[in-house]
């Protein structure tokens, strides 16, 4: 019994061991649980303190924050009163200097025309008055009818008539009366087809001389006459070689290459560079709504032309056709040409016009300028990189209407400029030749004068057997060293039946820009063009006005394609220009600034804008308004204080302006860390807190400065009592200066 016993209590606990144990609240769990529940509330108690606390603190923050935006408040709210009670104190100042420097430009400006008339008075150079109609008729008549036709007299007289003509030109551009604007037309057309007509006969006065005058090589003919206005390269096919077929004026830079029904032809091909161009003003007059270029500044009222010089006829209708399409428009040119005139006359402006414009400027700018209607045009990217080489840019031109059925493509000249002068590319019957016989001179003299030669040839000029195919004619052109190709130049032909350029009918176009030379073939003999974007330097990267001294400062401009820099003394300004070949008669040469505007646009160098701009070009949008005042009071204090771009100008809206400006003196360059940034508007100006290198843009005011009613008055704040009367001896003429270069390139708008 007692054995049983132990085996059954042995069984029991055997058994109790090797059960699991049961999860039963152990003394030991227990004290586990409350540590994780006390960890627990204490972290809940820190999350709640934490909030508590970070609540509060916003708290603070918002409050401390409310607290500054109330300061700031109360503070603009007295900088504004105090503004407001000097505001016409400042308004007045301004004015005044604005209206003491106009007076005295208009008073230098009449003294100076009317000492260049008494001085051409005095001159008696034989050039008529323009303006007088019946002085300009008496001296075409005379020269009509002068039987002269030496080469060397005939171009002495044609450099007398470019004379003249460039005077109808500035008469023609000033010009407000419809009637006195016909009239300066056609004068222009009169001596435009006068000059062309004599070149005509001199030309075929020294084709009458080939046979004198064989090159003993070829056997033909070849000349090359030079001056300062024209190249005259003549060739005459006396020997008829067909394997001759092309040539090379190699002191010209300029070549051709026949075809072979021309190079056994009885002819003669002439190659006349005109280093002006009558062409493209021709077109302009006979379209005037298609090609109208702003032809004065936004300022000033100095006349900024573009690239437009009095009409040469060469394959133009004759006189009277021309003289029959200008009637005909003749009213709606009167209506347009006023109202366009009128129109760009705005910015030169009467003392009494300019008090009420600053007045519109800088209290309420509630009339807006409107932009002209033009056809929408792609426009040109900000930080253009435009390839030299790349010759596959489909060029963009305008379309016009030949008549109610047909429509062509033409050059918009408001998009591209001709560069260059026009080359005439001309094929005549050779004259018959004089021959010697017993010591007589035997000639057989014609009553037409020189005649076309018909290509692409008619039928009836070929043979029975020859197939009626004529192919085109080669030309090849060295470019001018006169000119600034920024791009691969394009070509454009002039069809004298609509009397405007086009860029059809060119093909095999080739540049070599290291040899600086074109060439391509058209299917016609007909004059050609050189031509480039207008735009193509626009919009600016940078650019900076600073002062060298007194009356003296340094323009920069950082272009789309071209870097330069023109130098301002007083009146006269000098172009700066990393170029390596030709402009050396433009670069580092003194000139008034309406002249040197004229030859940079000349020259292919633009960086200048008109009311057509925009059409064409990425701006910043700004007000006109707001930002003529700002270049009127950048030139008044141009002697003592630099302006640059700013990144942030574009970032400001449209009826503010944001430049960089300080007060500096001396020709070294600006410190970096001298720059500040302004805010300007119509109803005040203000310094900003922000820098250049801030990552947004913000209006807040910088700390301490206060408001004013216009840009030199803040500008005041920080200047020197030196430097602010550096700004009061400014001498009229270079802030007119300053002022006319800023408008006519806007570089706050265009940057």
């Amino acid at each position: 019994m007692r054995i049983c016993f132990y085996g059954y209590l042995d069984a029991v606990e055997l058994f109790c061991f090797s059960m699991p144990p049961k999860k039963g609240k152990s003394s030991k769990g227990g004290k586990l649980n409350k540590a994780q529940k006390a960890k627990q509330q204490q972290e809940e108690e820190e999350r709640r303190l934490q909030e508590e606390e970070e609540a509060r603190l916003q708290a603070e923050k918002e409050e401390r924050e409310r607290l500054e935006r109330e300061r700031k408040e109360k503070e603009q709210e007295r900088l504004e009163l105090k503004d407001q009670e000097r505001r016409e104190d400042e308004l007045n100042e301004l004015r005044h200097l604005l209206e003491e420097n106009h007076t005295a430009v208009t008073t230098w400006k009449t003294d100076a025309v009317e000492k260049a008339k008494w001085e051409r008075y005095m001159h008696c150079d034989g050039i008529p008055d323009p303006a007088v109609q019946q002085d300009l008729n008496t001296y075409i008549s005379l020269w009509r009818d002068d039987p002269e036709v030496n080469i060397t007299l005939v171009l002495k007289q044609c450099h007398l008539t470019l004379q003249l003509m460039e005077e109808l030109e500035a008469l023609l551009r000033d010009v407000t009366d419809p009637q006195e604007c016909y009239k300066y037309q056609e004068g222009l057309i009169n001596l435009q087809e006068l000059i062309h007509s004599k070149h005509l006969l001199t030309t075929e006065e020294i084709l009458k001389m080939a046979s004198m005058n064989i090159d003993t090589e070829t056997g033909n003919m070849q000349t090359v006459v030079k001056d300062v206005n024209i190249t005259l390269c003549l060739w005459a096919n006396l020997k008829k070689n067909p394997r001759f077929r092309d040539l090379n004026f190699e002191e010209a830079g300029l070549g051709f290459e026949l075809p072979k029904q021309l190079a056994v032809s009885h002819i003669a091909v002439r190659l006349l560079h005109t280093h002006y161009d009558h062409l493209s003003l021709l077109a302009r007059m006979a379209h005037p709504r298609m090609h109208t270029p702003s032809l004065r500044s936004l300022a000033g009222g100095e006349e900024v032309p573009a690239d437009i010089d009095v009409p040469e006829q060469g394959e133009t209708k004759r006189t009277g056709e021309v003289k029959e399409d200008i009637e005909t428009q003749q009213q709606r040119v009167d209506e347009e040409s006023a109202a366009s005139l009128q129109s760009s006359r705005n910015g030169a402006q009467p003392a009494e016009g300019r008090v009420s414009q600053i007045q519109t400027q800088m209290e309420a700018l509630s009339g807006k300028m409107p932009s002209p209607t033009l056809p929408d045009t792609p426009k040109r990217q900000p930080h253009h990189t435009g390839s030299v080489g790349d010759l596959t840019e489909t060029p963009i031109v305008q379309p016009t209407m030949m008549d109610r059925s047909e429509c062509i493509q033409v050059v918009d000249l408001m998009q591209y400029t001709p560069l260059g002068g026009v080359f005439y590319c001309d094929v005549f019957h050779l004259p018959p030749q004089a021959h010697q016989v017993n010591g007589w001179e035997i000639r057989q003299l014609l009553d037409e004068g020189l005649q076309v030669f018909p290509y692409p040839m008619e039928k009836s000029n070929l043979d029975d057997n020859e197939a009626l195919t004529c192919p085109p004619v080669g030309v090849s052109v060295t470019l001018p060293d006169s000119v600034v190709f920024l791009e691969a130049p394009q070509v454009a032909r002039w069809d004298a039946a609509v009397k405007q350029w086009r860029m059809d009918s060119i093909t095999d176009l080739s540049y070599e820009e290291e040899e600086a030379k074109i060439s391509f073939k058209m299917d016609f003999f007909q004059p050609f063009v050189l031509m480039q974007e207008t735009y193509a330097n626009l919009p600016f990267l940078s650019w900076e006005l600073r002062p060298l001294d007194q009356d003296a400062a340094l323009f920069t401009v950082n272009g789309a394609l071209i870097d330069l820099s023109i130098t301002i003394q007083g009146n006269q300004c000098m172009l700066q220009l990393e170029q390596e070949r030709g402009l050396s008669h433009l670069i580092g040469k003194w000139m008034s600034g309406p002249i040197l505007q004229r030859a940079m646009l000349n020259a292919g160098i633009n960086i200048f804008v008109n009311e057509y701009t925009d059409k064409y070009v990425i701006t910043c949008g700004k007000d006109p308004l707001t930002e003529h005042a700002a270049y009127e009071q950048m030139a008044l204090f141009a002697s003592a204080c630099a302006f640059t771009w700013s990144k942030w100008n574009a970032k400001c809206g449209a009826e503010h302006l944001v430049t960089q400006a300080c007060e500096h003196h001396g020709p070294v360059p600006v410190p970096k860390d001298s720059w500040s940034l302004y805010l300007l508007g119509a109803q005040r100006s203000q310094k900003l807190e922000i820098t250049e290198n801030s990552e947004e843009f913000s209006p807040d005011y910088y700390p301490g400065s206060e408001f004013h009613s216009t840009f030199i008055h803040m500008l005041q704040d920080n200047m020197s009592t030196d430097g602010i009367a550096r700004t009061r001896e400014s001498n009229y003429r270079f802030v007119d200066t300053v002022q006319s270069l800023l408008c006519a390139t806007r570089p706050l708008m265009y940057s």
